[in-house]
C-alpha cells in the first residue's frame, strides 16, 4: 500500500467522530494487508513505530523536526498548532521546483524502513544522521502524508485509535470474540502483535515476549481489605521496581512493567536469577529495590541505575540490588496463569533460593494481625502492603479486586500533559507542570491541577530535556506534550473546578516521585478521583 493512501485513510479516521465507523476503517485496513503490513499500518496510525516490548525509539526531538521542516520550507512559525497541520501547511507552500519529480512514491513499507533507520543511527554524528533520514523523507511525501508522518513522529496523530478500538477492530476483521482478542493482547503485551500474527491468538505466556503486568486496586485500610477478601494473603508494598523475570537455560532477561527490557541496567540482578532459581524455564514477576545491609534506600537511587544508558560496574557497589519475588507465571513449558495464588506462591518457594528472596507474607482473616504486618513493613521502610485473595488467578493488565493495595499516605499516578518555564531561578526549566488524569470512558487525559512542587534540581534538568523531546504545540512560555511521564502525586485535598474539564482540582499538589516504571495506561483515572473526593467529604 501506497502511503498516501494510509494518510488519506487516516482522514478518513479523523473525519468521524463514530467509534463504530472508525473501528469498520480499521477493520478493512487489517482485511486488506498482510500481516507484517498492517503491523506496521497500525504502529504509524496509533504513533507508536515501534511496539511496548520493542527497546527503540526515534529520540526525534520537536526541534530537530522543525529545524529539517524549516530547511525544505522556511517562513513558519512554530507554535500555536497541530505539529502535523503546521508542517503540511509548511510544505504546501514550499517551492515546488524543490521537489523530485521523478521520485517513486513512498510505500508504507518504505517509511517504516527509514522510521526504523532514525531509530537505529546511533554514536557520533547520529543526530546528523537522523536529520539526513527525516529531510530524505519530508522531501519525499506531498503535504497531505506530511501531516501524518509529522504526527506520527512525535507520536500525537489524534485519531481516537485507543487500545480498547484496536481491540475491537482486530476482533471484526477476524471473526474473534472481543473478550478473547483482549486477553490474547494481555499475554502477548499489545494488540499489534495480534495482527502480526494474522490473527492468530495466543493465551499461553510466551518466554522473553512480557505480558501485561496484573494490576491492584486501593483499599482505605488493612481492615477494609480483610473485610472484602476474607481471608487472605498479605505481602509487603516493597518501594521498588516491578520487573518480569524471562529465564530459558542460561540466558534471562528483564523487563520493566511498561513491558521495557532493562536487562543491561542490572547485570547483578541477572546473576542472582541464574543462581537462584531452580527451573529450565521459567517466568516470574518480583521487585527490584536498592538494598544496603538489609535496609531499603530511597526510590531516587534505584532509579539511577535504570537511567543509565551504558552500565557503570562501579554502580554495583554504589547502588547494590536486591530482587525479591513474588509471582509465578509460567514454570518450564506450563502455565500458571490460571492457578489460584496460593497454589503459584508455594511453587514459587520450591524453584527459589539464595541470593534471591521472596517478597515477605502472611496468611490471615484477623484485621489486628493484618494491622501488625502493616505497620512491620512500614518500619522497615516500605509502602505499605498488598492484599491478595488466596484463590485468585494471574489475569494480565487487569486492575480488579483480587488484590488490593493498602499505603499510609494516598497518592495518585498522573500524566504530564503540558508544562511552562519557571520564575526567577527555576526560568531555565520546565518547572511547573499540569498533571492530568485518564477518562476511562474516552482514553482523553484531563487535567485535574497543576504543580512545581517537589523535584530536585537535577530531576528539573531531566524533566526539561524530556518534555522538549516530547513538545507537540508551544505557545510562548508553554510546550503542550505527548502524555507519557507519569508522576506519582501527593496533596491535602481534592476540590471540585470549573476552570479544568476534568471538574476536579488538587489542592497543594506535590510530585513525591517519577514513575519510570508506569505507563500512561496505568495512570488514576477520574473515577478514582471522583472516589477520593466523595470520600474526602464523608470525612468531614
Amino acid at each position: 500500500m501506497l502511503f498516501r493512501e494510509l494518510a488519506e485513510l487516516a482522514r478518513r479516521i479523523a473525519s468521524t467522530s463514530s467509534r463504530r465507523e472508525k473501528v469498520a476503517i480499521v477493520a478493512e485496513l487489517i482485511r486488506k494487508l498482510g500481516p507484517e503490513e498492517a503491523y506496521k499500518a497500525l504502529l504509524i496510525l496509533t504513533g507508536r513505530i515501534f511496539p511496548p516490548s520493542d527497546p527503540r525509539e526515534l529520540n526525534v526531538s520537536w526541534a530537530t523536526l522543525w529545524k529539517v521542516v524549516s530547511e525544505l520550507a522556511p517562513g513558519g512559525e512554530p507554535k500555536g498548532v497541530d505539529v502535523g497541520e503546521l508542517v503540511e501547511s509548511m510544505l504546501r507552500s514550499r517551492d515546488k521546483r524543490q521537489t523530485t519529480l521523478f521520485e517513486e512514491p513512498l510505500t508504507i513499507e518504505e517509511v517504516y524502513s527509514l522510521l526504523e533507520a532514525i531509530a537505529e543511527a546511533e554514536g557520533p554524528g547520529s543526530k546528523g544522521k537522523k536529520e539526513v533520514i527525516l529531510k530524505s523523507l519530508f522531501s519525499r511525501v506531498e503535504p497531505e502524508e506530511a501531516w501524518l508522518l509529522a504526527n506520527a513522529i512525535v507520536g500525537e496523530t489524534r485519531l481516537g485509535l485507543s487500545e480498547g478500538l484496536l481491540i475491537d477492530a482486530i476482533a471484526y476483521a477476524y471473526r474473534r470474540r472481543r473478550e478473547d482478542v483482549e486477553r490474547a493482547a494481555m499475554v502477548l503485551g499489545d494488540p499489534y502483535e495480534i495482527v502480526r500474527r494474522g490473527g492468530r491468538l495466543e493465551f499461553k505466556p510466551v518466554v522473553f515476549r512480557p505480558l501485561r503486568p496484573m494490576l491492584a486496586q486501593t483499599a482505605e485500610s488493612v481492615r477494609a481489605a480483610i473485610t472484602e477478601l476474607g481471608k487472605c494473603a498479605l505481602e509487603y508494598k516493597l518501594d521498588g521496581v516491578r520487573v518480569q523475570v524471562h529465564m530459558r537455560g542460561g540466558e534471562v532477561r528483564l523487563f520493566s512493567r511498561r513491558l521495557s527490557e532493562v536487562t543491561r541496567s542490572v547485570p547483578d540482578v541477572v546473576e542472582s536469577v541464574r543462581s537462584g532459581v531452580r527451573a529450565e524455564e521459567a517466568i516470574l514477576e518480583g521487585e527490584i529495590i536498592a538494598e544496603r545491609d538489609g535496609k531499603p534506600l530511597p526510590f531516587q537511587m534505584l532509579i539511577r541505575r535504570f537511567r543509565r544508558t551504558n552500565f557503570d560496574p562501579k554502580l554495583i557497589e554504589e547502588i547494590p540490588l536486591r530482587l525479591y519475588l513474588f509471582d509465578l507465571l509460567l514454570l518450564n513449558g506450563e502455565s500458571y496463569l490460571e492457578r489460584p495464588y496460593v497454589e503459584r506462591r508455594a511453587k514459587l518457594e520450591q524453584v527459589v533460593s539464595e541470593p534471591l528472596k521472596l517478597v515477605p507474607s502472611m496468611v490471615t482473616s484477623n484485621p489486628q494481625e493484618g494491622e501488625k504486618f502493616m505497620k512491620e513493613a512500614l518500619e522497615r521502610g516500605h509502602e505499605g502492603i498488598m492484599a491478595k485473595r488466596l484463590d485468585s488467578p494471574y489475569v494480565p493488565g487487569v486492575r480488579g479486586r483480587y488484590w488490593l493495595k493498602v499505603k499510609e499516605v494516598h497518592t495518585l499516578d498522573l500524566v504530564i500533559v503540558a508544562a511552562e518555564r519557571g520564575y526567577g531561578r527555576r526560568h531555565r526549566w520546565y518547572s511547573d507542570y499540569y498533571l492530568a488524569a485518564r477518562d476511562p470512558e474516552t482514553g482523553e487525559f484531563l487535567v485535574v491541577g497543576k504543580t512545581f512542587k517537589g523535584l530536585t534540581d537535577e530531576e528539573f534538568e531531566w524533566m526539561t530535556r524530556k518534555l522538549e523531546e516530547m513538545a507537540v504545540e508551544r505557545e510562548g512560555k508553554l510546550i503542550k506534550v505527548r502524555p507519557e511521564i507519569v508522576v506519582e502525586v501527593a496533596f491535602n485535598e481534592i476540590q471540585r473546578s470549573p476552570k479544568y474539564r476534568s471538574g476536579f482540582a488538587l489542592r497543594f499538589a506535590r510530585i513525591v516521585r517519577i514513575r519510570d516504571d508506569k505507563t500512561p495506561d496505568e495512570v488514576d483515572t477520574l473515577d478514582r478521583v471522583r472516589e477520593l473526593y466523595e470520600r474526602q467529604g464523608r470525612k468531614l
